[in-house]
């Protein structure tokens, strides 16, 4: 099998599949994993899908932090904060990981492994073909890698969708993301807290990394343009949003802040997930809006999807034959679908109502005027909307 992309999905599902005994060749176009932002959030509904795989073992060695909980400024004042876990299992709070260090440790994991290739900084870039049939991949170097199976795991802009022939419906997002990073010692005032603060020039998100110092992700208009400006003149825009401790503080560590990098708001489902001995997961299937994070969430229980379908087929336990193949990849993209439609929908209500507040200064003056008795209520409130995007939709199936 070839696994084609080193992200959540496609590193987690090539080491399980390795770990099994099958041959797989994990594809990752980049020679090295490190980029400014990739999400560390990972939901009760992330961090399942690594226990039934058997990988949630690899968390402790590796950059991690719980989340301590969520709050929401508005217009300098605090509407309210909900301690973690919200609900649920205690056990499973909303962590924060090194996506890096995770899919690193994933793949140092398979390589361990008689049944594990690498082929690193090469992309895939076609398809082969056998009649109507997918039967490998050509890689950028001209080489071709034939496969039982290709897993498609390489992101928003699959190329492999695209030569498949997959069309994927977008949905329109109002925003894009201006995300920084800020370089700073441990213990600020944001306590563990993740943290959106909504004011009358703006809106952004704070957390504490995993692996150290803040990420800061700052609400644009989709498309719009930014003029160009320094970190300190950065840091004002931000601290003008915040209560007078974390202005200061940010003001005291401005020399930290590096960025901004430009993410564009992608959301999409791909009209079908499969064609005979190709399967699209992740990304490259549903590119995820921002929104708790849903992205490596969704990707991680696509992994674990596909492993418990594939792993007693391909290892002869259970009808063998091309047709039981694909009746086994159009297995998995029904078992998935629903959640991801249902997951995409309750991220474009919550992006809806966080334009709202980004939008009608009435509402967000409301809000403070009646945060001192109605706080408590609309925090309970909200930790209900959000269970659905932290446990997710469906029962995952047991490990292979």
């Amino acid at each position: 099998m070839v696994v084609v992309g080193g992200g959540p999905a496609g590193a987690s599902l090539a080491l399980v599949l390795a770990r099994s005994g099958l041959a797989v060749t994990l594809v990752e176009a980049r020679s090295s994993l490190v980029r400014q932002f990739r999400g560390e959030a990972l939901m009760p509904s992330g961090l399942d899908a690594l226990a039934t795989m058997g990988l949630d073992h690899l968390l402790p060695s590796l950059p991690y932090r719980p989340l301590t909980g969520w709050r929401f400024i508005i217009n300098g004042r605090e509407l309210f904060s909900a301690a973690e876990p919200l609900g649920g299992d205690p056990k499973r709070p909303c962590t924060l990981v090194s996506q890096q260090a995770l899919l690193e440790r994933l793949i140092e994991q398979g390589q361990a492994l008689p049944h594990f290739a690498l082929e690193r900084g090469q992309p895939a870039v076609d398809l082969l073909w056998q009649q109507e049939r997918v039967v490998g991949v050509q890689l950028g170097d001209g080489r071709r890698l034939e496969a039982q199976l290709v897993l498609a795991c390489d992101g928003r802009a699959s190329v492999l969708r695209q030569k498949a022939q997959l069309e994927q419906v977008d949905a329109a997002s109002p925003i894009d993301l201006l995300w920084f990073q800020l370089a700073c010692p441990a213990g600020s005032p944001l306590g563990g807290r993740f943290t959106t603060l909504v004011g009358p020039t703006g809106v952004f998100s704070a957390f504490e990394s995993a692996a150290g110092g803040l990420q800061l992700g700052w609400v644009l208009d989709q498309g719009e343009r930014i003029a160009a400006i320094g970190p300190s003149e950065w840091v004002e825009r931000l601290a003008a949003l915040c209560p007078t401790e974390l202005a200061d503080w940010l003001r005291q560590w401005r020399s930290g802040l590096s960025g901004p990098t430009r993410l564009t708001v992608r959301i999409g489902l791909a009209e079908r997930w499969w064609r005979p001995g190709l399967l699209l997961l992740g990304d490259a299937a549903h590119p995820m809006g921002p929104v708790r994070a849903q992205g490596i969430n969704m990707a991680l229980r696509d992994a674990c999807v596909a492993s418990a379908r594939l792993v007693p087929l391909l290892r002869g336990t259970g009808p063998a034959g091309a047709g039981a193949l694909d009746r086994a990849l159009a297995a998995i993209e029904a078992e998935r679908r629903p959640e991801i439609v249902a997951l995409q929908a309750l991220q474009a209500s919550e992006t809806a109502r966080g334009e709202q507040l980004r939008s009608q200064a009435w509402l967000r003056q409301g809000l403070v005027l009646a945060a001192p008795l109605l706080g408590p209520a609309i925090a309970a409130h909200w930790s209900h909307q959000q269970q659905p995007l932290r446990q997710g939709q469906t029962q995952l199936p047991q490990a292979p």
